[in-house]
């Protein structure tokens, strides 16, 4: 099984909405797009393009967190952390809507569907288990989403805590030296 996340790139993001158009077929029950479109309930997908400027998209889904909030939220059981780098995943047959997780989550990312279950990503699991990247990464068509090692992940949250302290990373980002 694979393991790691989606990365984002915000400014390579096109708005495209291929990614939430993937993610839906995807979580449909029939995984074909012209079958999809006709499904009642219409699949819902778990991706979504929050616009943050007049130009500016970012693609927005669950963050799968090491201290995932909205499983600790969780009253049921219903979200759970598959291992220490897998993802956070929902057992919808627990789920009672009590929205908990919703309120829990700092990135605004588990949603209602209205009739009192929640959604969110599951990082394709299934995709995972058959060692592909999620759909929304495969359908990305100018690299804004791209799927991370966990080492990869690491590494760059390592940097970014370099730069956090004022100290340049190997990449050269971080605050100016001062020449003196």
């Amino acid at each position: 099984m694979l393991k790691g996340r989606v990365y984002v790139n915000v400014e390579r993001c096109v708005t495209c909405k291929r990614c939430v158009l993937a993610c839906a077929v995807t979580h449909s029950e029939s995984k074909e797009l012209f079958a999809a479109m006709a499904e009642v309930p219409a699949p819902r997908s778990r991706v979504k393009l929050t616009m943050v400027a007049d130009d500016v998209a970012v693609p927005t889904e669950c963050r799968h967190c090491d201290a995932a909030a909205c499983v600790a939220a969780c009253p049921t059981g219903a979200l759970t952390k598959d291992g220490a780098d897998g993802p956070v995943v929902l057992a919808i047959e627990r789920c009672v809507g009590c929205a908990s997780c919703m309120v829990a989550c700092p990135y605004g990312v588990v949603r209602h569907d209205g009739d009192k279950l929640i959604y969110k990503c599951d990082l394709c699991v299934e995709r995972l288990a058959a060692e592909k990247i999620p759909a929304c990464v495969d359908a990305c068509p100018t690299g804004c989403l791209t799927f991370r090692s966990q080492d990869q992940v690491r590494g760059w949250l390592r940097e970014i805590e370099q730069v956090g302290r004022g100290q340049p990373t190997v990449a050269g980002y971080g605050p100016r030296r001062q020449e003196g």
